[in-house]
């Protein structure tokens, strides 16, 4: 009996033992241990109202202040379901969940897209009613749509454009040259925060769009290795110095069936960004960036006939400018509208009206707009998420248009999703830091009482074994600019041992590793490394994101140089730790971390000893034009700075071990890359370990990705830590 009872205490001990993550959980540990949320959280319109989707996804769920913010039941799958059915009888539908991107029309109505088997729609559906009251239909073949306000719709049938009109399609284009792409959001490569390709007037009768010719830019081979006998499939890489596409957009008339395209003027090769419609229709306004992206005119077009109306506004710099926002118009005031610059040292919002007068600057502090939410009931305010605390929190603020005054709305450190409601009294605030998984709660905004509404319990508490982590603080290599950085302790640490030390670094622009959120913005790789005994160490070099322009602009003409003096700083920081063996320092990146990561690996060869590059870029020529001419200008222009960054001349210089990783059908940082480099080194008579995911692009995706996981521990395992 005793045995018996000593098995089971055994046994009991061990089930609830806190464990390690497994190799899959670096992957679907986000999933598996995700705090307690609302998900797709949002107001309902014109109420003191939140929604959100159950647990199961299978319901519309609501909390509400007339209620005391109990839960409650507002729309099921099978209500909405049952709906579609009843309005759609042509067409048949299976819904998996509740539809997950809703948006509140009235308060009892909102708007949804699903697909049927036959076509796709948009619906309006009625959560009191229960009932479809309005419906837009067009073609399951359809991509990329977008919707008018009075019921038509625009979409993409390969590369041509259709319009769904009162039941009729019209076939805007039809170009039989692939190479002719019309409509698509992938124009300029998606830079410049371009994420559409057609915009409808506000009165759903005239439709602009992207017209893109490639048919000049040379064809690049991506292979397809999955066929009996292996398939080219060439795409439009147009690489840094080369020829590029050129863009024209063109406004369609859908009673007349009219195209003008707007005089955007010579060269070719320029940028079209910010395409925005003036209410009235009666205007189009278009950012026109030069190639060399250091000089930008923001225009105004006559919409009936294209010309040029005036300019704007102009913006020029010695480094670059890069507009990231259409213009946002002032709510009943056709005449004013809101635009979004880093030009004056931080991405803020500035006042203008359509002729081109600045009327305010509505930028507050060293604040980063990170999100413009929109205006309150009145229009007289707008809400807004930026940045503070050196860019690792992300807050909610409020500016008054007229007076210019900003007030902090979200106060608890951390990183904060916020919205305001209708009549702008209550904020609906989300929020996590290092030591708090995640809190919900409704603010009033005039007695500043908070109700919580969701406060998480640690997902890992009793279950995994979390090492520490701590954010801090390093100097730049300029000797003045505060860097953020994260550690993250090995396993059952012990100050009085030594740890080798795996670097996680990426460093480019538009990203930031580390803030102050939940799990301080660390990966579950990372946190699985530190538990198999590694000093798991991140730095936001100056380059990267949340820290305004000029903290960007050290790396014009030589990408890589002042980011590596940055993350050596960070080596230094780790060497004066007694815990950190700094014989055994080594470094993971992907793309331009990858680009990082053999940097270091050659140009720092007595520090670092291990190395996995994903997906590197060697050598900025082989680099695409929109991205890769910002930062370095052509090789034409800068073969200084091209040569100095190249690490196709450095590869003679490893001593450490590489292991490089590609997708074969990489078409952002194409195999050319790595492929050249290995070269390289074989002529160098270096070693270079190297893998490919044949069926992969530029990221490593799905199950996939576990085994890539399991690959890059095993590298640091076997060359690092032994």
């Amino acid at each position: 009996m005793k045995k018996f009872t000593l098995f089971f205490l055994l046994a009991g001990s061990v089930a609830f033992a806190q464990q390690n993550f497994t190799i899959e959980e670096t992957v679907m540990g986000g999933r598996k241990y995700a705090p307690t949320t609302q998900t797709a959280q949002q107001w309902r319109k014109n109420s003191k109202s939140i929604t959100y989707l159950s647990t199961d996804f299978a319901s519309l769920l609501e909390k509400s202040a007339a209620t005391s913010w109990k839960e409650t039941v507002l729309a099921t799958k099978a209500d909405f379901e049952s709906a579609l059915k009843a309005k759609i009888t042509s067409d048949e539908f299976q819904l998996r969940m509740f539809p997950f991107a809703i948006e509140w029309k009235t308060a009892n109505t909102f708007d949804t897209e699903v697909a049927g088997k036959k076509n796709n729609y948009k619906v309006t559906y009625d959560v009191v009613a229960k009932q479809i009251t309005n419906v837009v239909t067009y073609s399951n073949e359809g991509a990329q749509a977008k919707f008018a306000s009075n019921g038509n719709v625009a979409w993409l049938k390969d590369n041509n454009i259709r319009i769904t009109s009162n039941g009729n399609i019209i076939e805007v284009t039809n170009d039989q040259n692939p190479a002719i792409v019309n409509g698509s959001d992938y124009v300029h490569r998606q830079e410049f925060g371009i994420d559409r390709g057609m915009w409808w007037n506000e009165a759903g009768t005239q439709l602009a769009y992207y017209r893109k010719d490639e048919t000049m830019v040379g064809n690049y081979p991506i292979i397809n290795w999955n066929e009996r006998e292996a398939v080219n499939k060439d795409i439009k890489y147009p690489m840094a110095g080369m020829k590029s596409e050129e863009v024209t957009l063109v406004i369609y008339d859908v009673k007349t069936g009219n195209k003008v395209t707007v005089q955007t003027g010579e060269p070719k090769e320029q940028y079209l960004t910010m395409v925005s419609w003036e209410p009235t229709g009666k205007f189009i306004f278009i950012g026109i960036l030069n190639r060399e992206q250091n000089h930008l005119k923001f225009n105004k077009y006559n919409a009936a006939t294209g010309a040029f109306v005036k300019t704007l506004f102009e913006e020029k710099a010695s480094t670059w400018v890069e507009p990231q926002h259409a213009l946002t118009f002032v709510p009943n005031n056709p005449n004013q509208f809101i635009y979004q610059t880093d030009f004056y040292g931080f991405n803020q919002m500035y006042l203008y009206n359509t002729d081109g007068k600045l009327l305010k600057n509505l930028g507050y502090k060293d604040v980063v707009v990170k999100e413009l939410l929109g205006f309150d009931a009145k229009g007289t305010k707008i809400n807004y998420l930026g940045t503070a605390n050196n860019g690792l929190d992300k807050q909610l603020y409020q500016v008054d248009i007229k007076s210019g005054k900003t007030v902090q709305l979200t106060t608890a450190s951390g990183m904060h999703t916020a919205s305001v409601s209708d009549d702008g009294t209550m904020i609906l605030d989300q929020y996590s830091n290092v030591t708090t998984p995640n809190e919900i709660t409704v603010i009033d905004v005039k007695s500043k009482k908070a109700t919580t509404l969701v406060k998480a319990d640690n997902p890992f508490t009793g279950k995994i074994n979390m090492p520490k982590m701590e954010l801090v603080t390093i100097t730049a290599a300029d000797g003045k600019t505060p860097l953020n950085g994260r550690i993250i302790y090995p396993g059952d640490f012990d100050a009085t041992k030594k740890y080798p030390v795996m670097l996680y670094v990426y460093g480019g622009s538009h990203a930031q590793l580390v803030n102050n959120r939940w799990m301080g913005g660390g990966g579950y790789f990372d946190y699985y490394m530190a538990q198999q005994g590694y000093v798991v160490f991140t730095l936001d070099n100056r380059g990267s994101d949340s820290r305004g322009k000029k903290f960007c602009d050290v790396n014009h003409r030589q990408l890589g140089v002042n980011e590596m003096a940055d993350q050596m700083k960070g080596i230094e920081f780790l060497k004066s730790k007694s815990f950190v063996d700094a014989d055994k320092i080594g470094v993971f990146g992907w793309s331009f971390g990858g680009f990082m990561t053999t940097s270091l690996m050659t140009n720092h060869s007595d520090v670092f000893k291990v190395g996995v590059a994903g997906g590197p870029v060697i050598d900025w020529k082989y680099y695409e034009i929109m991205y890769g001419e910002r930062y370095m200008d052509t090789p034409q222009e800068n073969p200084e700075g091209y040569a100095k960054t190249s690490l196709l001349t450095k590869a003679k210089d490893l001593k450490g071990r590489l292991l490089i990783i590609h997708g074969a059908q990489d078409p952002v940082v194409v195999q050319q890359h790595s492929m050249n480099f290995i070269e390289e080194c074989i002529k160098a008579g270096k070693q270079v370990d190297y893998f490919l995911y044949p069926n992969h692009e530029h990221n490593v995706a799905g199950k996939d990705r576990i085994h890539m996981y399991a690959k890059i521990a095993d590298y640091f395992n076997v060359h690092l830590k032994k």
